[in-house]
This record gives structure tokens, C-alpha cells and sequence, in this order.
């Protein structure tokens, strides 16, 4: 079965729907991880519209996702801030998943910072940590499951776009830099993504391991394949929520635990958001 690529007319008349209530066009996207949803707050004369409000946008199911589209200044710089984002697992389509990434780059927006709360596969990783994601795996394009799939509007992007700079390594520096002026420890690894709902079991933990992964989570990638094809520069960082082991009488993991964990990370993942928006 072919999977319909989104159509421009919907990211048009979506984008004209945020257009119309907002002062100025954001020159930055950011999306907010599972918890992080409160970096929102640092946004100043912010306008919040419900994504049940915005043509064409589907709502989050899962706690910890607000479902709005907030858009204000943050470090001086007009942003556009998804608070909460969808996953392949809550029954959408990737193509629903990552739409909201195409009406960001309709509204103005030439660079997008990706954000996430994943499972740490680096076993010298601690709880809270932030993670600057210096590339991805993604199981679910691997195994057949890819935002692109389906008839390719050229307007929109090329049919074969290159991710050997998917998360750009010029504000992958500039988050060096501003993590270091601030003293923020900022870990760097492997993304990897998996469909999810699910935890990962000690044998796959083990599995991920083996092929380079040092965070893992059931987002993101998807979203960046669709930026880097509408010509978006990315910028990625993981907060480490929990830390996976391959000890099957290991602790269990919960979605509360992950929730916690982002409440104590904002502290260090806002001002360093700000701080990488300034300058860029």
C-alpha cells in the first residue's frame, strides 16, 4: 500500500492558521521530549494555539505532552516551541508525526532543535544527563518504516536527501560552546529509535549496545528525516531519563520515572536551548 505523502495545500492552510495569531515568523523549531514540556515557560509574549485547533494537527496521547504550539522569543530570537509530540505507537502515521515538522518550515523557520527524554545504552551515563546527538539509528526506517515513503513532491524536498550531516555539525560546536560558557556537562552519542510502546528487554539493551547506540527512544529520527528533507538544519539533544541495563533482575522502567527526570533536567536544558538560539 502507498503511503500519501502530506499535501502542500494542508501544510499551507495550516501554516496560514498559525500565521494569523502570531506577531512575527519564527526563525526556529523546537520539539519538546516526554517532561520537557516546561521549557515553554522561558518563552516571553508567548502565544499558545492547541494543536486540536490547527488544521490538519493531531493531538499527543501521552502524559507529558501538552499538545500546544507555543511561539514567543527565547534568547532574543522569535521561536515556534511544540509542547509534546506524536509517536508512531499512539496509532499515527509517520507521515501525521512528522507534519507538524513541515508547517514549521512553512512558517519561516530555518532551524529545528529536537529534544527527547531516552533510555541511556552508555553505561557510563547517569540519570539527567544531556546528551547531544551526533547521529541516529533508526530501526523503524531500517526495517521499512520511513516518513518518506510515497510519492515525493519536489516543492517540498528531493526524493533522495543526504543524512551524512543529519544533525549539523556546526550547531552541534555552537552547543559545545554554550554548554561550556555555562558549565553544563554535555554528553555526545548515538541516537537510536525504536517503534515502542514497549521497554526495551535486557537482550535488546544488550543488541543496541553491540551496534553503537548510546540512548535509546521511540522518536525523533522519523522527524529529522522530514526536516533534513525540507532543508532544515537539526540540532538534537537527549535528556537521559533512565539508564538500561542488561541485568535481567535490573530495576524496572516506568514512564513516571521519566517524567521525574525531565522535571530535574530543565534547570540545565532550558538556558542551554537559549543560549544555542541566540548566537545562532
Amino acid at each position: 500500500m502507498v503511503t500519501a505523502a502530506p499535501a502542500r495545500h494542508a501544510i499551507e492552510q495550516a501554516a496560514r492558521y498559525v500565521q494569523r495569531r502570531i506577531p512575527q515568523p519564527p526563525v526556529a523549531g523546537l520539539i519538546l521530549g516526554s517532561g520537557l514540556g516546561d521549557v515553554a515557560g522561558q518563552i516571553k509574549d508567548a502565544v499558545a494555539i492547541p494543536y486540536r485547533d490547527i488544521p490538519s494537527f493531531v493531538p499527543p496521547t501521552v502524559e507529558g505532552h501538552r499538545g500546544e504550539l507555543v511561539v514567543g522569543r527565547l534568547g532574543g530570537k522569535q521561536v515556534a516551541v511544540m509542547c509534546g509530540r506524536l509517536h508512531v505507537y499512539e496509532g499515527y502515521t509517520l507521515q501525521q508525526v512528522t507534519f507538524p515538522v513541515r508547517v514549521l518550515k512553512a512558517l519561516g523557520c530555518h532551524t529545528l532543535i529536537v529534544t527527547n527524554a531516552a533510555g541511556g545504552l552508555n553505561p557510563s551515563f547517569r540519570v539527567g544527563d544531556l546528551m547531544l546527538i551526533s547521529d541516529h539509528v533508526n530501526l523503524l526506517s531500517l526495517a521499512g518504516h520511513n516518513p518518506l515513503f510515497g510519492p515525493n513532491d519536489p516543492a517540498l524536498g528531493e526524493r533522495f536527501p543526504d543524512m551524512h550531516n543529519a544533525y549539523d555539525r556546526d550547531l552541534r560546536h555552537l552547543a559545545v560552546e554554550v554548554a561550556a560558557d555555562l558549565g553544563i556537562t554535555l554528553r555526545d552519542g548515538i541516537y537510536v529509535m525504536l517503534g515502542g510502546p514497549s521497554f526495551e528487554t535486557p537482550a535488546e539493551v544488550a543488541f543496541l549496545r553491540a551496534m553503537a547506540g548510546d540512548a535509546v527512544g521511540m522518536s525523533t529520527a522519523a522527524e529529522v528525516i522530514v526536516a533534513r528533507h525540507s532543508g532544515l538544519r537539526v540540532l538534537g539533544i537527549s535528556m537521559i531519563s533512565n539508564v538500561l541495563t542488561i541485568d535481567p533482575e535490573g530495576p524496572q522502567v516506568d514512564h513516571e520515572e521519566v517524567l521525574r527526570a525531565g522535571v530535574e533536567a530543565i534547570g540545565r536544558l532550558a538556558p542551554l536551548i537559549a543560549g544555542v538560539v541566540q548566537r545562532v
